[in-house]
């Protein structure tokens, strides 16, 4: 690997690890640079301008400083050199990979029991700056990174989730693999079959075809078969992982199962790595995956099939989409898997979803995540260059137009989910992954959520969905109380979504954070006047409370929490200031980001 390569992956790693520290397990202490500087009597190390933020490190009796070169109020900071103090007048600058060691030390201290979570978190850690080393030695330079079209974007997610301590952590890929699966390397491979007996068979859609029909009509690949079984598609991966299970070897043995290899057109992972893309196909495959990406082992689970069918019949009776022409849900409405005795989910479980975004369709379509990802040295971000166009384009001011931008992204996305959520008790988990925009003329014009997983419905709404789609209350892992709902539809759509947003502008300097947040304050007060249900406890809540909660990514991995197999899938929280309800947006001398 390239220096410059590994440099880059070592910065970006630290920057989204010491993020999440500063949120969840201490907030520092911040300073002035220059006050700093005159405080410890060095000078030269850090930019005068600038912000400095200590942490102790009890293990160590001392402290790291770390110069903050942009401070976020929406917590994106952007950090510069590291430094550990080595006496009590004596500092020395560290390399940020010495430094993410001595914070995952400091946070284990007097931990003994932890140790084997310790290893592990410090493993994920350098696993995935190694592959993310790969993935920028591999892909510098390459112009599809900036492309704001649907699978580029996808594939373009070189330094990950800003708010997550090891962002490209994908335990069981193998090294070869991720030539071919990942989509960092834009690798393509057809999918492996099995022909199996009906009888085992279990399936359920919300559209006019059934699971099988869609398989046979979108993989002419699955049309040749005996009459008495039903073909179905796999992930590579996980056939691998199938054909080692004892159960599965002794299906194949009696013939109920047949393996039939790997054949047919060729797909390509999206930035999920389990859901796949074809540009000629009207549907994309999403399946288990034998790895843990980033949290969790990527397993689909059986109530989230059933979910993803009860919502796609839910969503669609609801009419939101045809009330509000720029919101869209892409539904996951049909699977097919296979039933095995004493098993909840067999490792057949395949979900099909919708392709909004086949060749021809699928240009100017980014997911907010790509927009708004850190640029590589040098570069610009992709939403900075959508804005320069535009406001090159119409000789405007790049002030003006990133408000404009923003205005209607605010019109396209987050106004219509608190909406759906006051009118039908449905919010979303709209996190960045799983937010797509599609802009015409560069501005926003519609927003598409994706996700058979991210429904949460409101148990107080229970009896009025039950009248509309008598399914929905079939499936009780929807359901929540609002107070839940509040919580996480925060994290979501606030902290991990549209605060990408105002920080990615705020940092390249495209409108000053303050602006945003105030931009932000005014059209919720606004809104709140129009809404009578869920959505205005929410917004109120949003305006009054303050603290907010955050998913604390960092905290999950320090416990080794597999989130998905938590109750309610719950990973662990924390709580950070609230910057919607701060009196004065004034840059402060020293504001407590977080408290665990």
């Amino acid at each position: 690997m390239s220096q410059i390569a590994s440099n880059i992956a070592e910065k970006a790693s630290f920057q989204a690890f010491f993020n999440c520290y500063l949120k969840e397990v201490d907030a520092g202490d911040w300073s002035p640079a220059s006050r700093w500087q005159m405080s410890v009597g060095r000078l030269g190390d850090v930019a005068k301008d600038k912000w400095i933020v200590e942490i102790s490190l009890p293990h160590l009796a001392g402290k790291l400083a770390v110069n903050v070169e942009y401070r976020s109020l929406v917590g994106n900071h952007r950090f510069g050199k590291v430094l550990i103090q080595v006496d009590k007048f004596s500092w020395k600058v560290v390399s940020e990979t010495h430094a993410l060691q001595q914070l995952i030390e400091g946070i284990f201290h007097a931990k003994s029991a932890a140790f084997e979570c310790k290893q592990e978190l410090m493993l994920r850690v350098i696993e995935s700056q190694r592959l993310m080393t790969q993935y920028i030695e591999e892909r510098r330079g390459d112009p599809s990174l900036s492309k704001p079209n649907f699978i580029d974007a996808e594939q373009s997610l070189l330094f990950g989730h800003w708010q997550h301590p090891t962002p490209k952590s994908r335990q069981g890929m193998l090294e070869y693999h991720h030539a071919f699966y990942a989509p960092e390397t834009k690798g393509r491979f057809p999918l492996h079959y099995f022909s199996i007996d009906h009888a085992l068979i279990k399936q359920r859609s919300a559209i006019p075809l059934t699971a099988e029909e869609v398989i046979t009509e979108s993989l002419p690949a699955a049309a040749d078969k005996p009459e008495t079984h039903i073909v179905v598609p796999m992930h590579p991966l996980q056939a691998q992982w199938l054909l080692h299970q004892n159960d599965i070897r002794e299906l194949i043995k009696a013939g109920d199962i047949k393996d039939l290899g790997s054949y047919g057109p060729e797909f390509t992972a999206t930035s999920s790595v389990r859901s796949l893309y074809h540009p000629n196909l009207d549907w994309m495959y999403k399946f288990s995956l034998p790895v843990k990406i980033t949290n969790s082992l990527r397993v689909n689970k059986r109530h989230e099939l059933d979910a993803g069918v009860v919502m796609a019949t839910l969503y669609r009776k609801t009419g939101f989409s045809e009330r509000h022409a720029c919101f869209k849900v892409i539904t996951d409405p049909a699977y097919i898997t296979v039933d095995l005795p004493g098993q909840e989910e067999s490792g057949f479980e395949v979900i099909i979803r919708e392709n909004p975004f086949p060749e021809g369709n699928d240009q100017d379509v980014v997911t907010i995540a790509a927009l708004t990802q850190s640029p590589m040295p040098g570069e610009s971000s992709m939403l900075y260059d959508v804005i320069s166009k535009l406001a090159n384009r119409n000789e405007a001011d790049y002030l003006r137009i990133a408000i404009k931008w923003f205005a209607k992204y605010w019109e396209c996305a987050i106004e219509p989910m608190i909406a759906l959520y006051d009118e039908h008790g449905i919010a979303l988990e709209a996190h960045q992954q799983n937010s797509v925009i599609e802009m015409k003329e560069g501005l926003p014009s519609v927003y598409y959520f994706r996700d058979n997983q991210g429904f949460y419905l409101s148990k107080a709404y229970r009896g009025y969905l039950e009248t509309m789609e008598p399914d929905s209350v079939t499936v009780d892992s929807l359901y929540f109380d609002d107070d839940v709902i509040c919580d996480r539809f925060a994290y979501y759509l606030f902290i991990n979504h549209l605060f990408s947003v105002i920080g990615r502008m705020g940092a390249d300097g495209l409108v000053e954070e303050r602006i945003l947040i105030s931009f932000v304050q005014q059209r919720l007060y606004a809104l709140r006047n129009n809404l009578s249900g869920a959505g205005k406890l929410f917004v109120e809540r949003l305006l009054s409370e303050s603290a907010i909660p955050v998913k604390a990514n960092l905290l999950t991995r320090v416990h080794d929490v597999d989130e998905l197999l938590a109750d309610n899938e719950q990973a662990i929280y924390c709580t950070i200031s609230n910057p919607l309800v701060m009196t004065c947006l004034e840059e402060p001398m020293e504001v407590s980001y977080a408290s665990a």
